[in-house]
């Protein structure tokens, strides 16, 4: 089965053009979603978290998401501590529900397909972009947050001429019809790639 990697920094869209392909019928797999839920009921993950962060990481059995977010988005070594228990755990997540699909392809959503390397377990990947302008405006508007905390973010990211070099597609999400054409027409190259 083809892996699609899909990516993009903040504010880019990828969760809309996520939805378009899943219009299509095409099973996605969004990264973010899944490190949630695995970081609510795995015990591992809650174990390993406590054993970096302490136990104010989680209240009850729920992940503390503000305090943890205080920690790893000011500390790239804390991020790295974090990330080094949530992606193996994901990777595998992603590999039983990829040998549950009936699909000619699958989406693999990541913020950070690139920078960590997850791209290197795909056949084909799709960079989302936007003007920075309207990242910011998007994430001013999605998430009510300062443009401060947005550039925080936005720095634990590769800007996207980096991720240009190692995307096989581009798709820039600024009006959504355009998108969604966008979106069709790979849908096309991509079931055809599958057919060779």
């Amino acid at each position: 089965m083809i892996v699609v990697g899909l990516t993009g920094g903040i504010g880019s869209g990828k969760t809309t053009v996520a939805n378009f392909f899943r219009n299509l019928g095409i099973p996605v797999y969004i990264a973010d979603d899944a490190a949630k839920l695995l970081m609510n009921s795995s015990e591992k993950i809650r174990s390993a978290i406590i054993g970096v962060f302490g136990q104010e990481a989680y209240q009850g059995q729920l992940p503390n998401r503000k305090y943890i977010a205080s920690r790893v988005f000011k500390d790239p070594e804390q991020l790295n501590l974090l990330n080094n228990i949530i992606h193996p755990a994901v990777a595998k997540d992603f590999e039983d529900w990829k040998n549950r699909q009936h699909a000619p392809y699958v989406i693999y959503e990541a913020a950070i397909l690139f920078e960590k390397g997850g791209y290197k377990k795909c056949d084909v990947t799709i960079l989302v972009t936007a003007p920075y302008k309207e990242k910011i405006k998007r994430l001013k508007e999605r998430d009510q947050s300062s443009l401060e905390e947005i550039e925080a973010r936005m720095k634990h990211q590769w800007d996207d001429e980096k991720k240009r070099e190692l995307a096989d597609f581009e798709i820039e999400n600024l009006q959504r019809e355009q998108t969604q054409r966008d979106v069709r027409n790979l849908h096309e190259i991509i079931l055809k790639s599958g057919k060779n």
